[in-house]
């Protein structure tokens, strides 16, 4: 490993393996569809192992990304509202060959896209975007949903296939969510209902996320999941307690370049690699990553190439051109900078994996 290039982010194929077939595994005992977000990895070989594993299709959050993972997959869901004209047009043209479903949470967006599936001649899913307690994107109540798959049923070039959530307000302890899950199911059964007596079938219904992936069998109206995170996992995940460290597939091989400011020594990881996402729990003081072999140590500052790791309580300090490894607070961002990454298998041989999906945020 000392011959490949600082920073590099490493990926542990022998980890991933074990997190896709534990929630494969979780996903079929509890007769629930998984359909992962493509967004953490954007790797056509991550998504293939996703898929030989039990997937039923991918979820991405952009045209581009749509237009790349459509190479291994014929089942892509964009849980976005991609409403500009580059991305609906080529979307439609994607839905001549591939199965495509939008998220959407207006009506305005309905009749944009709407407009580029009917001139391509195409039919393009639709999910309802309801929000259950994010209040980032969907719509306010069940009866703003039911308005909306109404208009989207009258609509040639759209096919009203369900409804779809995010919640990602939770990152709670397991022994917590279940009191807290119970008000968006309560919210999903009523949408349904609305629905159902108004003649429209929600054969779909779309949530989760890997905070609340394992309790996804707490929410009964749900018939698939989409979690991302969960394939690498990072810090997030770890300091909310869902999995530990040997869980996290993805770590970031840094050299220490300096060690002249007492007290402190710099890695050659900055904001270009790390990026400046705090952890969701002590997010002041937590830092930016986790330093594997200095769990004591705190990266307290990102510029653009330069990290700054502060001791704190560490008995030793890490000799010029030391390798270090760090976990980092938040994967997916972090995958999004590297142009490729190194995968590593059971005997510790690397090989170099392209980020297909890479820079894809249109």
């Amino acid at each position: 490993m000392q011959n490949i290039p600082t920073p590099s982010l490493i990926i542990d194929l022998p980890t991933v393996k074990r997190n896709i077939a534990r929630l494969t595994d979780y996903a079929r005992q509890h007769n629930l569809a998984l359909r992962p977000h493509t967004k953490t990895h954007k790797s056509l070989r991550m998504a293939r192992m996703q898929l030989d594993a039990g997937a039923i299709g991918l979820t991405v959050a952009k045209a581009g990304e749509a237009l790349t993972m459509g190479a291994v997959c014929r089942d892509i869901f964009v849980a976005y509202p991609a409403l500009d004209p580059w991305r609906r047009e080529h979307l439609a043209t994607l839905a001549k060959t591939h199965s495509v479903r939008v998220g959407i949470d207006s009506t305005e967006a309905a009749d944009l896209i709407c407009d580029s599936a009917t001139a391509a001649g195409v039919t393009i899913g639709i999910l309802v975007d309801l929000d259950v307690g994010f209040h980032r994107t969907g719509l306010q109540s069940p009866r703003q949903a039911l308005d909306l798959a109404r208009h989207v049923s009258q609509r040639n070039g759209f096919r009203f296939d369900g409804v779809m959530f995010y919640p990602g307000h939770l990152k709670h302890p397991y022994d917590e969510q279940k009191k807290l899950l119970q008000p968006i199911n309560a919210m999903l059964e009523q949408t349904l209902d609305l629905l159902r007596r108004d003649g429209l079938e929600a054969k779909i219904v779309s949530g989760g996320s890997t905070p609340t992936a394992y309790q996804s069998h707490l929410i009964p109206a749900l018939t698939e999941i989409r979690p991302g995170t969960y394939i690498y996992n990072d810090m997030n995940t770890v300091s909310c307690g869902y999995v530990s460290l040997a869980d996290c597939a993805a770590r970031l091989a840094c050299t220490v370049i300096s060690t002249a400011v007492p007290g402190k020594f710099v890695i050659d990881a900055g904001s270009k690699s790390l990026t400046s996402d705090r952890r969701s729990i002590d997010p002041d003081n937590a830092g930016f990553g986790h330093v594997v072999e200095y769990p004591d140590a705190k990266i307290v500052r990102l510029t653009e190439e330069h990290g700054e790791v502060e001791l704190g309580k560490s008995s030793r300090t890490p000799k010029i051109g030391e390798r270090l490894h760090v976990i980092p607070n938040h994967i997916c961002p972090c995958v999004n900078l590297q142009t490729m990454t190194w995968l590593k298998d059971e005997a510790g041989n690397l090989e170099p994996m392209a980020v297909d999906a890479r820079g894809q945020v249109w």
